[in-house]
């Protein structure tokens, strides 16, 4: 492969994978805004959070076997039509309960690309390579939380939050016309796949079952879940706690994304002395040591905003590190059915972030301890399962020579 067509391709994966964030990211400033113009509260926006995360996650378990099915196009099309057309619904949106359920509709369609890109990232590079891959596609995703935040709060300011989700639909349109015009068709469809209820059931539990799977993409999804209760949590605790304005929240949520965006680009570099494994358990190591300290000093109330964002730094770079990590181990012993694999992966990750922000909106209110503590949970949750699940793994399918799928011990 060439540098030029290498570079084209993490670009374009990178934007199909960033339209999820930035449809997250972008709306976050304008809650008030949005509570304001719907008459209701904040932490009742913050549900449209929870309805696009079960969306997304939903969306993924429908995307894998059509991926698979009829290849990577035809459904990835199909589900940015569906986006398109749920952003423009959100622009004229007048009351909190459609805009919830058209949130809910947006996610189906954008997971079409989120579980695309992953797919493609399986077809198009040794396995050897997916660690280092996902690392670079994080660079492009990582300018989502970077711009959009900051994009969204001038936006909101200047035009309105409505602008907002019209400018994702153009993003939509955008990305769609790129996707069909140069990514090539990395996986012929597979007419062998049934798309009956049981069949699809039971391929999904048959990779269930797999001990490297399910080790690795619950470990990952349960430490990556501290990154949603942050999400869900920082309109809350930026703009009502600490009472920083949209534009000045921007800035700060851009301030934070380097922790992630660092952290994984330092990621491509120590693969090259230690393999996965070991970097999964010592970002998972590090994370538990930093969300105790920080669940500490919340409880005895001495943190401030800039001590809140320090602690916040240090813990969203551990996610950065060990993040692309899980994910290469989680996809690496699947190839025929990669599709429904990393469809699987994302559904449990997007589930488990559905659920912390749920969590979010119940109990963060005038306090950071109550967002701590569920990071604090859920990190020492995903440790425990990594240790008693690398137990069961008899042997590690980590890396490739070539296209040849090898396993280690």
């Amino acid at each position: 492969m060439s540098r030029k067509r290498y570079i084209k391709l993490i670009l374009i994966l990178g934007s199909l994978t960033a339209l999820g964030p930035f449809s997250i990211d972008m709306y976050l400033p304008g809650f008030s805004g949005i509570a304001k113009d719907l008459n209701t509260t904040v932490a009742n926006v913050s549900m449209t959070l929870s309805s696009y995360f079960i969306g997304i996650s939903a969306g993924q378990l429908l995307y894998g076997p059509l991926l698979d099915r009829f290849g990577r196009k035809k459904p990835l099309f199909i589900g940015l039509l569906v986006y398109i057309l749920a952003s423009l619904g959100c622009v004229f949106v007048t009351d909190i309960d459609t805009f919830i359920g058209l949130r809910f509709i947006q996610a189906v369609g954008s997971c079409a690309a989120t579980v695309a890109s992953v797919s493609m990232v399986r077809d198009l590079f040794p396995v050897k390579d997916i660690p280092k891959v996902f690392s670079l596609l994080m660079l492009v995703v990582g300018l989502s939380p970077m711009l959009a935040p900051t994009i969204g709060g001038y936006v909101t300011a200047d035009y309105g939050w409505h602008t907002v989700f019209f400018i994702l639909m153009c993003m939509g349109i955008v990305i769609m016309i790129a996707a069909q015009l140069i990514l090539p068709n990395t996986y012929l469809p597979d007419t062998s796949i049934s798309l009956k209820p049981k069949p699809i059931i039971t391929n999904f539990i048959s990779i269930l079952k797999e001990p490297q799977f399910y080790t690795y993409a619950f470990a990952g999804a349960i430490a990556f879940s501290g990154l949603f209760t942050y999400v869900a949590a920082s309109p809350i605790l930026f703009m009502d706690i600490f009472k920083v304005d949209a534009k000045t929240y921007g800035w700060i949520f851009a301030f934070m994304s380097l922790s992630f965006i660092s952290a994984s680009q330092l990621n491509s570099l120590l693969l090259r002395k230690f393999n996965s494994e070991q970097m999964i358990f010592g970002a998972l190591i590090s994370q538990t040591f930093i969300v105790s300290l920080f669940l500490l000093l919340s409880v005895n109330d001495l943190l401030g905003l800039y001590g809140t964002i320090t602690m916040l730094f240090l813990f969203l770079a551990c996610l950065g590190i060990s993040n692309p990590n899980t994910a290469g181990l989680t996809l690496a012993p699947f190839a025929r059915n990669a599709g429904s694999a990393s469809a699987l992966m994302g559904a449990i990750q997007l589930g488990l972030g559905a659920f912390v922000s749920f969590l979010v909106g119940v109990f963060v209110h005038n306090s950071t301890v109550p967002m701590v503590a569920i990071m604090a949970v859920t990190t020492i949750l995903a440790l425990i399962i990594l240790i008693l699940g690398r137990k069961k793994i008899k042997k590690t399918i980590a890396i490739s020579s070539d296209d040849e799928i090898v396993t280690v011990h």
